[in-house]
């Protein structure tokens, strides 16, 4: 096996991540007003809260909803806040709270992945992929035998790959790009939230995959992202959010994130944040889950 096998191992039973990189967070829409497409965290769209423990404090969510885990994870070994790398694209700043969804509490101490394609639909490790579907694969089919969809990295980038550890609030921040698109799918951020694990020295160990789930962008966003460039260059037909084959149209409790950007300068950033409620003893790695079997609609 060489060095570069080893390290994109997938390895979802026993996780070791290196500390690599800073904690830098760059603040997004510098100078700008922002507009927010929701009232804010605490009434996200159609979730149904639930009054806490105590009848006092933060508003509960509901269980988050999980999803595959899809064909391009990695363990990419990257701990760290910024992810962008070399990529081009509008800025963005991604916060996650976690909360176990029965008690309302944040989940403080666990290790929250993210990973999604750049401007123009490639992920890092797949770039021999580029923006077209794995072939064989459809999005209105379920997995192959036994659930899995994984497929082995072709090189060994890893940019847009990130983890980092939950405040003492449940929260955690990542500083991006904004996702571009690739065949079959709406834009989206694929994440994996770790618990009863270690931090160690060296990173992350141990512990099991209580949720894997995967985060939208509303249209309007997207519709005046896709006018900026690289986005503007694509040449692959994209999947409106209503379309998508995965997205369960639930709103937070389905992915659906919160935006803040200035809707005449988007090109300056796009702060978007989302609560996710989890079910702290369960394992979820989101190998094992079935599409949805109707095709989407064309659009219009």
């Amino acid at each position: 096996m060489t060095q570069d096998d080893a390290r994109h191992k997938r390895n979802t039973s026993r996780r070791r991540v290196l500390v690599a990189g800073g904690a830098a967070v760059a603040a997004v829409g510098a100078g700008g007003v922002l507009a927010s497409n929701a009232l804010g965290e605490e009434t996200p769209a159609k979730a149904k809260p639930k009054a806490p423990e105590g009848g006092a404090g933060e508003t509960c969510y509901r269980l988050s909803t999980e999803a595959i885990e899809g064909p391009y994870y990695i363990d990419a070994d990257q701990i760290r806040t910024d992810v962008t790398e070399d990529r081009k694209g509008v800025p963005l700043t991604l916060t996650i709270k976690v909360i176990d969804s029965e008690t309302c509490k944040p989940v403080r101490n666990a290790a929250v992945d993210i990973w999604h394609c750049d401007a123009l639909g490639v992920y890092s490790g797949y770039e021999a992929q580029g923006s077209a579907l794995p072939s064989g694969m459809a999005t209105d089919a379920p997995p192959p035998e036994g659930g899995d969809m994984h497929l082995e990295p072709t090189d060994s980038k890893t940019y847009l790959r990130g983890t980092w550890r939950t405040d003492n609030a449940g929260k955690v921040r990542f500083t991006s790009i904004f996702p571009g698109w690739y065949e079959g799918r709406a834009v989206h951020i694929h994440t994996k939230v770790h618990v009863d694990g270690k931090w160690t020295k060296g990173g992350y160990e141990g512990g099991r995959t209580c949720h894997t789930g995967q985060l939208y962008f509303e249209e309007e966003a997207v519709l005046a992202v896709a006018k900026e460039k690289p986005y503007s260059t694509s040449t692959v037909r994209r999947v409106t959010l209503p379309e998508d084959v995965i997205y369960d149209d639930s709103g937070a409790t389905g992915g659906l994130l919160t935006l803040r950007y200035d809707k005449k300068r988007i090109a300056k950033g796009v702060a978007a944040s989302i609560t996710l409620g989890v079910d702290q003893d369960a394992t979820n790695e989101g190998d094992e889950l079935a599409l949805p079997t109707t095709s989407p609609a064309p659009s219009a």
